[in-house]
């Protein structure tokens, strides 16, 4: 099926735009004489040039181009111009200046779907100022999705992120502050107002409730018919109540009219809020937030050619944002000057991992297509995946440092990470085989394997949390007292604060006290992801086969619904003097504090994706295994209080709980539901002895292990 365009071309000295717009057209700079090569008067559907594919661009030919030209003008960086035009043989146009001061009238241009727009530098064109106006929707990377072979490539492909920190002037770095924090917040703020109403109204309703209700009950039966007409029925109150995709993303086309946005800056924003909507519609959130000021949103192209665009230039990777340019910072200068002002000299850092993964990019860049065509042939034939290192899309992202914001591309790259390697090219870390078993707990891990056992606290990196813990308290004391001394009418007389909106003021010391509890937040939250991913990778080198039980974090860190009293009594002073006995109650708290220090559940995630993404196997025990109960020596399971840390087996073995539910994770049996007793006798002895050293080791460096019944020296 062929569709119809009349372009309307107008001739001038100086040239002015077109009236009329051409949609979807691909822009390819080829040469003069490939032009030719390729135009000889044959016809032809595909034609592939040495020059095209240096490029990484196929170009498909229509038959039924005539013989009119179609021209547009545009300054390039080495002062020439290009010019975009369309014809049937190079001799209508290509040198032909007669023939093109001929045109003086307006033509009209049929095409079929299938046309070709070229882009040429000929000096002969100079002398004439022919502009066209067009509107390009995609170009080559986004044409080639739709082989549905590569779209499934794409789709079944891995992807990783690079982060790096951007080179970018104040003056643009202002801007993108401007973009991020005053544009892009606003408009996704004034998205998440008319979402949030729709999804109040919503769920006020009593029938939408008890929907709800009906579903959690059938799912947790497992009557997979009832929920799914419950499904349906609720899904059909959604459309009501305009909560779909398709409503949030017309109307964020709407709030754009106002802030001017480019469409796939908007386009993103309205998938941050539709993901905020998933959350309260399929899982366990309450309402929608809306972004303070200084929350600094991303600005996130989910195209390599809109909005961001990743590019080569001059043999390096850049990233454009409308008229501002970026390029990553990949290796950092060394400190010249020690803490004390003590001079050290410049020391040369090399990030070899950047270095590699930016190599491998910029080689994609260089020849696409060659990559695609090769991973796409891999595929077909043996339907395994290459790592391509192709650029997805960019974001960028602000995180304020010491008082000072700065700008951080996110590079999602298609493919697996390239291994980290010392400067002599070997592995950071090694990818050991055989089975690790680990038990992970609110605050500690202990692991098992053949070649070591590990008992320690998760996220131990820097400075300790009890002296953080410290800082930060001494920090909001102050914060509060000059609080209390700003806003007096914020508060009654015994000190609480008042009911009702309240404008708040903030002092210049306070302001400076928010930096510093935010500086010392930000520490504390890199040093625990560091820690983690070195817990992680360490634990990989032990074994190729992780053995836990399911994660609970989410769980433990919750307080306990049920108000229950101890069953011991316990001696109460009156105020009379006299002494009672009563039933205290249990306290609710459980492990919020020291799961939100320790990250046990971030912990258990990262271990996932290290093994499954290293060629590993991650396995979760059911929740029948039981591991802290079983005892291998009687073969039977004996319920033990959760405070009882050391415990002694039939035979009289004195271990640890964590690390006997370790070794117990490790000696998995095939079926890998159930304790092997015959893994458990056969190894016993040496784990045991390795066990008893590390404890030794614990005790003469008196390191503290939290909950683990060990007491240091």
């Amino acid at each position: 099926m062929k569709t119809t365009k009349q372009i309307y071309l107008l001739m001038e000295k100086k040239g002015r735009e077109l009236a009329a717009l051409a949609e979807g057209l691909d822009k390819i700079i080829v040469t003069e004489e490939t032009l030719r090569n390729m135009f000889d008067g044959k016809e032809t559907d595909s034609v592939n040039a040495s020059s095209i594919l240096e490029k990484g661009v196929s170009v498909q030919v229509g038959d039924k181009i005539k013989d009119y030209l179609i021209f547009e003008v545009m300054d390039r960086e080495d002062g020439s111009r290009s010019y975009i035009f369309a014809a049937k043989s190079p001799d209508a146009c290509v040198g032909d200046e007669s023939r093109i001061n001929k045109v003086k009238r307006i033509f009209f241009f049929t095409a079929p779907k299938k046309r070709a727009f070229f882009s040429c530098e000929n000096p002969s064109f100079q002398k004439h100022g022919i502009l066209c106006q067009r509107s390009m929707k995609r170009r080559k990377e986004a044409m080639q999705e739709k082989i549905p072979d590569l779209k499934q490539f794409r789709k079944e492909s891995n992807r990783h992120v690079l982060v790096l920190e951007a080179q970018v002037s104040e003056q643009d770095k202002y801007k993108l502050i401007h973009l991020s924090n005053n544009v892009l917040r606003t408009a996704g703020n004034d998205l998440t107002g008319v979402m949030k109403k729709n999804y109040d109204q919503l769920v006020r309703t009593k029938r939408y409730r008890h929907l709800q209700s009906l579903y959690g009950k059938a799912k947790k039966a497992g009557r997979d018919k009832e929920m799914k007409a419950v499904g349906a029925e609720m899904k059909q109150m959604q459309e009501e109540y305009h909560v779909t995709w398709e409503f949030c993303r017309q109307s964020m086309i709407k709030i754009n009219k106002q802030y001017h946005l480019n469409s796939i800056f908007a386009l993103t924003q309205a998938e941050d809020v539709w993901k905020g909507v998933e959350a309260c519609l399929y899982r366990e959130g309450k309402t929608l937030h809306f972004r303070k000021y200084g929350d600094y949103p991303e600005i996130r192209a989910k195209q390599a050619v809109r909005g961001i665009i990743v590019r080569l230039d001059g043999g390096s990777l850049s990233f454009r944002i409308g008229d501002i340019t970026l390029f990553p910072i990949i290796n950092k200068p060394g400190h010249t000057k020690t803490r004390r002002g003590h001079d050290t000299g410049v020391k040369e850092v090399h990030d070899l991992f950047a270095e590699e993964e930016i190599a491998a990019v910029c080689h994609y860049l260089e020849n696409p297509e060659t990559a695609d065509r090769a991973a796409l042939e891999l595929f077909r034939k043996k339907g395994e995946l290459m790592d391509t290192y192709r650029p997805c899309y960019a974001s960028l992202c602000f995180k304020e440092i010491r008082g000072r914001v700065r700008v951080f591309i996110h590079l999602t790259i298609e493919g697996l990470p390239k291994p980290k390697r010392r400067k002599d090219g070997s592995r950071r870390h090694q990818l050991g085989r055989g089975v690790v078993g680990c038990d992970i707990g609110p605050q500690t891990i202990a692991c098992t394997s053949k070649k070591k056992v590990i008992l320690k606290n998760l996220a131990e990196r820097g400075m300790s949390i009890k002296k953080r813990e410290q800082k930060e308290a001494a920090i909001q004391r102050k914060m509060a007292r000059s609080r209390r001394a700003m806003n007096p009418e914020n508060y009654r007389e015994d000190g609480t604060i008042r009911k009702g909106k309240k404008t708040w003021k903030k002092s210049r010391r306070y302001r400076k006290l928010q930096k510093q509890y935010r500086n010392l937040s930000r520490i504390a939250a890199e040093n625990r992801h560091f820690a983690i991913n070195e817990d992680a990778n360490h634990i990989r080198e032990l074994g190729n086969v992780f053995v836990t039980e399911p994660g609970n974090a989410k769980k433990m860190q919750k307080r306990a619904k049920k108000t229950e009293r101890q069953e011991e009594l316990s001696e109460v002073k009156q105020k009379d003097g006299t002494v009672k006995m009563i039933h205290k109650y249990k306290r609710k708290k459980r492990h919020g504090r020291s799961i939100q220090n320790r990250c046990p559940g971030y912990f258990q995630a990262q271990v996932k994706a290290k093994f499954e993404r290293s060629g590993g196997v991650y396995i979760e025990v059911p929740f029948d295994y039981r591991a802290s109960q079983y005892d291998h020596t009687c073969g039977s399971y004996i319920k033990k209080l959760l405070s009882q840390r050391m415990y002694c087996l039939s035979d009289g073995t004195r271990v640890q709980r964590d690390w006997y539910s370790s070794f117990l994770l490790f000696c998995i049996g095939h079926s890998l539901d159930k304790i092997s007793r015959y893994k458990c006798k056969t190894y016993f002895e040496a784990m045991y002895r390795m066990y008893l050293a590390l404890e030794q080791y614990i005790i003469e460096n008196h390191i503290r292990v939290m909950n683990s019944g060990i007491k240091a020296a």
